[in-house]
């Protein structure tokens, strides 16, 4: 395909070739042919001239670049800078044996002419051929030296996800430019789940008329957001037709790609009527950040473009002029390495060119770059600190740091309200300062400041309004035969009433818009209609909405949004009931078998607690065995009327008594209420305690026809399908209880909470059992994304705070006759885990005050008890058991006046063995002197 192209246009340009002058030799030349392929007659298009020149001139004056090298500039006017035409003056220029070529200006020439690119090898250089699409591999000699429209688009979608917008309008230009850019914008809106709502596009050329006719359609569309992408040539020519038709009015959000910012840029300053037709549009514009060379720069650009240069005259600067500048020098930069590295400039013949063959065709003028490849790679491997700061390529091939100013056209001028970089998105703060700290890319880093939208207001726009097709919205209404209280269609009217229907009439008065709509009746009126069935019909685009008691669920929610919840209802059982009358055992229903098991031993263990603490101290727990035991048993069951007798005189026995009193008392209050509530209240029984034994159970189970009940108990319980009756009305409910199973009906009824509350107000002989076992709620259902969901959320917030929800209630919905009987299903009784705490700490008490005691008594024992073992003479285990069980049991008063008189007797001992001892010598003398007389005597 290619090479027919190429044969064509080498018909069409015989002998405009010639040779080129770059000689095939192995020395650095002295002259190198760069190509510019620009339309020069465009306001872009002057200001690139005037840069290229410029940085050409500055790159030859600079011996550090290129050394004796020249750079030559061949201009090539792209006179249309699109298709054909272009092919035809790009070819001209690679004729002149050009190493490398600056431009194309647009997208759409560039995808045309990179395939002649390929075949020569020759790099384009464009800066303003922005289409993400001609990075792919595709184009591998397409070289760009400004941002991809890829990291644009980024920041639009992230701009729209910041204002908290879901849909947008694109309006384009429909080339390769328009249609790949807003390609790449769909993908970044899905990603924050944000969508293109309505795709606008123009011609690249259109008229007035022709803006104005697809601009129509665009006002009648539902967003208000509106991303404008398309050329400087024409963009602000939209902008113009949008503001006759009131478009740039107050609700309207217009966003700009940097087309409009350089058009801004390159015609400034500008009057009011410039840009009396945007005021309040958004605009992105590449970021440069400043700096001296940027300020050099400037200043010289001023001397540049002064009016005494008849050939530019008064011409802003834009950061196209800046990348222009750059692009320059960073090819220069990339043929210097290229030198460097001893590579030379050589051209050949192109063999498949030489294979066609024709009488006036001179294709041997057209050649291939051999080294076309290596100055490519030295071009992405450039590395350089331009005017635009640093000029460097990535892995990916684009630019490192990409960045854009976000402005905001206030007045004649421009108004900066913030940053976004493909590093921490969008900021207020300046994109270099960020480089050097970690990336913050949560909701609470992103800021802007305060942007003046269409209309002169700050009040940030919703987004949308209702298309102004003059179509309503059909609602989807279910025709209800059971629970009519909800909804329900007036008779002989297309009217509807009801609880459900009131909240949603008092949500939309809230709504600052007129909401235009219909109530359309589903259903047969025979039967419940399935609202599953109805949220389908959503997706299939026969309602635009359902209103009705509708709840939400997961299945339904993977089709459509829900508002936020009007009413809370979840599953619950009913089943019948009967009353229990009290008999002569009432009294025993407060406890339950374990709590009065547990309470029995519980007196019994601080009875005996108290008296072995008090038993070696206390007379009242002294005597006969027989005493001691109906001791005991007397003490431990009398606290519990606190008519206790015998009084504690141990500090142990008063601490376990003080905590096992409190126990008592909080048992007595626990035990006097429940049985007064057994006595007083009317007591309600039945067979059916909850969904647990529904499950346990074989017996057939109710639920609403056309309710989502049906569905949720065969998948997520686990119910045979056998078993569910549908039931329509509340009638058929009431019948089918009372019946049982025995007799043809169902042992219990499955439905919401909204509705059983309605049908036992005033059916006494049911009741619920068991504990709601789900948690949904009743919303009105839109299409996805739908703006109105969010809005009428809010106006449901609002009625539930301000009351009205609860009054539409009462006014729908009051109870009365068995909610107000008192009446109470089966006996609370009270169980052990409700008291497990306080016979925990009786417990410790118990074994804490034992503690203490024991090693007390051993203590005594092992000081006093022992030496009357070894007076006694046995040192036998049992009998050192036997003198410690004695010694525990004797009363410490006696104890202690024993060892008292012990010690008495040890002293007095003493005492009398001493004067024993002089006893006995006197009366040892008072002998002998006896014995001396007697003798004497007989003599």
């Amino acid at each position: 395909m290619i090479r027919v192209e190429l044969v064509v246009l080498m018909v069409l340009f015989e002998g405009l070739f010639s040779a080129g002058a770059v000689s095939d030799n192995s020395t650095i030349p002295a002259l190198v042919n760069i190509g510019v392929l620009y339309s020069f007659n465009t306001s872009v298009g002057k200001m690139v001239k005037t840069a290229v020149e410029a940085a050409v001139e500055d790159v030859n004056s600079d011996p550090s670049i290129l050394g004796q090298t020249t750079l030559k500039l061949s201009m090539q006017e792209d006179t249309k800078y699109r298709g054909f035409l272009s092919i035809a003056e790009a070819l001209q220029l690679m004729a002149t044996q050009t190493v490398a070529i600056i431009g194309p200006q647009t997208s759409t020439t560039a995808h045309v002419i990179s395939h002649i690119a390929n075949e020569l090898q020759v790099p384009l250089l464009s800066f303003t051929a922005t289409d993400p699409t001609l990075s792919s591999l595709q184009f591998p000699f397409f070289i760009r030296t400004a941002f991809s429209d890829i990291y644009e688009m980024t920041a639009i979608a992230d701009l729209v996800n910041y204002f908290e917008w879901r849909e947008v309008i694109a309006v384009y230009g429909d080339d390769d430019h328009g249609r790949n850019g807003m390609g790449a914008l769909g993908d970044k809106l899905a990603e924050r789940r944000c969508k293109i709502s309505f795709k606008a596009p123009m011609t690249p050329e259109a008229t007035r008329e022709e803006i104005t006719d697809v601009l129509v359609q665009v006002a009648l569309a539902e967003s208000r957001v509106i991303v404008l992408h398309t050329s400087t040539a024409w963009g602000p020519k939209v902008l113009s037709v949008a503001k006759s038709l009131g478009m740039m009015e107050n609700g309207y959000v217009w966003i700009t790609t940097t087309f409009l910012s350089t058009w801004l840029d390159i015609h400034s300053p500008l009057s009011s009527d410039a840009t009396d037709d945007m005021q309040g549009v958004i605009t992105l514009r590449m970021y440069v950040p400043d700096s001296k060379l940027k300020r050099w720069f400037v200043s010289r650009w001023t001397n540049l473009t002064t009016a005494g240069n008849s050939s530019n005259g008064t011409l802003g600067l834009s950061t196209y002029g800046i990348f222009a500048y750059d692009t320059v020098f960073a090819l220069a930069h990339a043929l210097d390495a290229f030198f460097k590295r001893g590579n030379q400039i050589t051209f050949s013949h192109d063999p498949k060119l030489s294979q066609i063959r024709g009488d006036n065709m001179h294709l041997d003028a057209v050649k291939i770059f051999n080294e076309g490849n290596l100055l490519r790679k030295h071009i992405y491997e450039v590395n350089m600190t331009g005017v635009s700061g640093l000029f460097k390529y990535a892995s990916d091939g684009n630019l490192v740091n990409p960045a854009y100013e976000i402005i905001n056209v206030i007045g004649t001028g421009t108004r900066r309200v913030g940053y976004w970089s493909n590093y921490t998105g969008l900021s207020i703060v300046s994109p270099e300062e960020l480089y050097s700290k970690p990336p913050n890319r949560s909701s609470a880093s992103q800021k802007l400041l305060p942007v003046f939208w269409p209309g002169e207001t700050t009040q940030k726009p919703r987004g949308w309004v209702f298309p102004n097709s003059g179509r309503m919205l059909r609602i989807g209404v279910p025709k209800r035969v059971s629970y009519r209280d909800f909804v329900s269609q007036v008779q002989g009217t297309d009217m509807f009433k009801g609880f459900c229907i009131d909240v949603f009439l008092s949500a939309v008065n809230l709504l600052p818009y007129a909401v235009p709509y219909k109530f359309v009746s589903y259903g047969d009126g025979d039967n419940n209609p399935s609202n599953t069935e109805l949220v389908r019909l959503i997706t299939a685009d026969v309602f635009d909405a359902a209103v009705g008691d509708i709840t939400i669920t997961t299945e339904r929610t993977k089709m459509v949004d829900f508002t936020q919840p009007y009413i809370e209802s979840g599953l619950v059982v009913v089943a019948s009931v009967k009353k229990m009358d009290s008999n002569a055992w009432a009294f025993l229903k407060p406890f339950t078998p374990m709590m009065w098991t547990v309470t029995a031993i519980f007196f019994l263990l601080v009875g005996a607690v108290v008296w072995i603490l008090e038993h070696r101290l206390n007379d009242d727990f002294r005597g006969t065995p027989r005493q001691q035991l109906v001791t005991i048993l007397w003490f431990s069951f009398s606290t519990m009327f606190f008519a206790h007798r015998e009084n504690t005189v141990s500090t142990l026995g008063r601490f376990v008594l003080l905590i096992w009193l409190f126990v008592v008392l909080i048992i007595n209050s626990s035990y006097t209420a429940s049985l007064t509530s057994i006595l007083t209240v009317q007591q309600l029984s039945s067979p059916v305690k909850g969904i647990d034994s529904l499950i346990n159970s074989k017996e057939p189970i109710g639920y609403l026809q056309g309710s989502f009940t049906r569905t949720y108990l065969i998948e997520e319980i686990g119910i045979d399908e056998s078993r569910l009756v549908p039931l329509k009305t509340q009638e058929e409910t009431s019948k089918a209880l009372n019946n049982g199973p025995q007799k043809g009906g169902v042992a219990a009824y499955v439905d919401e909470r909204a509705y059983i509350e309605l049908f036992l107000s005033s059916r006494c002989e049911f009741s619920i059992v068991g504990q709601e076992f789900t948690r949904n709620g009743w919303g009105f259902a839109f299409p996805r994304d739908s703006p109105l969901a969010v809005d009428l959320s809010t106006a449901i917030l609002e009625l539930a705070e301000n009351g009205d929800l609860q009054r539409i209630h009462d006014k729908w919905l009051l109870s009365s006759a068995c909610l107000s009987q008192g009446a109470k299903l089966e006996v609370d009784r009270l169980k052990l885990r409700s008291f497990w705490g306080l016979y925990l700490v009786c417990g410790l008490a118990c074994i804490l005050a034992l503690l203490i005691y024991l090693v007390q008594t051993m203590r005594q024992y092992s000081k006093h008890g022992r030496e009357e073992l070894e007076s006694s003479g046995h040192g036998s285990g049992s009998s050192r058991l036997r003198t410690f069980l004695s010694f525990v049991d004797e009363k410490e008063e006696i104890v202690k006046s024993r060892v008292k008189r012990k010690k008495i007797e040890g002293m007095s001992y003493r005492s009398t063995s001493e004067v024993g001892s002089s006893i006995i010598s006197n009366k040892d003398y008072s002998q002998a002197s006896s014995n001396r007389i007697d003798s004497a005597t007989e003599i």
